[in-house]
């Protein structure tokens, strides 16, 4: 009897080319002890995220404490980061305000500093409808030059931006892309099949789920800690060693949990780890508190588990 060759290996379907990267780390701002922007630890992160996996940098979101940041401060960050990463990664600005005429001024400001794209959140509080949503980025993307990554967080601003809404933005030529923590996978593939806008997973549970999907990657907080761990998923699915990528998902699951799911926000938990792990960070602004001893503990010691795999 005629034994059969092993089928051909197929590697993982061919991602297109990132328009805003692929491994982007939702970077903690660090300040000082004091308490204020801390440029300088700033540019040494964003150095230490580039030289081991991100190749973008988003600044100024939910785990850039952007609600407690000024507008200066903000740009003054865009403009640090841009210095120390040079040409290496992309640099996404948050821009997202309640306020249409306030996000357009940040956007205009965000390019001057610097930025190759801007993040902008579903308008928070007055919970508009889809229309008035719809018109507030619209008016954001034609207030400046540069690309935009949609920001869908509803249990954060209150209002989802519904896929019908999302499948009319794409038409927008400055309008490219989508961080998704809308916790609806269904309708994150809905819009992929029938757009062309990148998007990018922002729940870190999600990173290959998306990925395998047509996700053109993440926007990741847990990045911050193990930018190069998070990264591998990836890297082996393009490989097309999709058990592995499954294998190293897993891994990183526990510190996942415990970073963005135990109870406190990810911010407090990322910077926790830093802290710990001797990388700028610094305290967190209030209202937020810092994490306890225990949890600190806790996340450093699932931080060494990973690593150490």
């Amino acid at each position: 009897m005629t034994t059969q060759p092993p089928a051909p290996h197929n590697p993982a379907p061919h991602h297109p080319a990132p328009p805003l990267g692929r491994t982007l780390c939702a970077m903690i701002t660090p300040f000082t002890p004091s308490g204020a922007l801390d440029l300088d630890g700033a540019q040494r992160l964003a150095h230490h995220l580039v030289a081991h996996g991100c190749d973008g940098l988003v600044l100024s979101g939910t785990t850039g404490e952007s609600p407690t940041t000024s507008d200066t401060e903000k740009s003054d960050l865009v403009r640090a980061v841009r210095e120390a990463v040079g040409d290496r990664a992309k640099v996404i600005t948050g821009v997202g305000t309640p306020d249409t005429r306030h996000t357009a001024e940040l956007a205009r400001e965000a390019e001057k500093a610097g930025a190759d794209g801007l993040l902008v959140v579903a308008p928070y509080y007055s919970t508009p409808p889809q229309e008035a949503i719809e018109a507030h980025f619209r008016q954001t993307a034609d207030a400046c030059g540069l690309p935009l990554m949609l920001y869908d967080i509803p249990a954060r601003t209150g209002t989802r931006i519904e896929p019908e809404t999302l499948l009319r933005l794409a038409e927008h030529p400055g309008i490219i892309a989508v961080k998704d923590c809308s916790q609806d996978f269904l309708g994150a593939q809905k819009v992929l099949s029938r757009t062309d806008l990148a998007y990018y997973a922002g729940c870190d549970e999600h990173n290959l789920a998306l990925y395998a999907v047509g996700g053109t990657g993440y926007v990741s907080t847990v990045a911050n800690v193990v930018p190069d761990r998070l990264r591998a998923v990836l890297d082996a699915f393009d490989a097309g060693d999709t058990a592995r990528a499954a294998r190293l998902q897993q891994q990183a699951t526990p510190l996942i949990e415990a970073v963005m799911s135990a109870g406190l926000p990810g911010t407090v938990t990322a910077k926790s780890l830093l802290n710990a792990l001797g990388l700028p960070a610094g305290p967190v602004r209030s209202p937020l508190q810092p994490a306890g001893r225990g949890r600190a503990d806790e996340l450093l010691t699932l931080h060494a588990a990973l690593v150490g795999t």
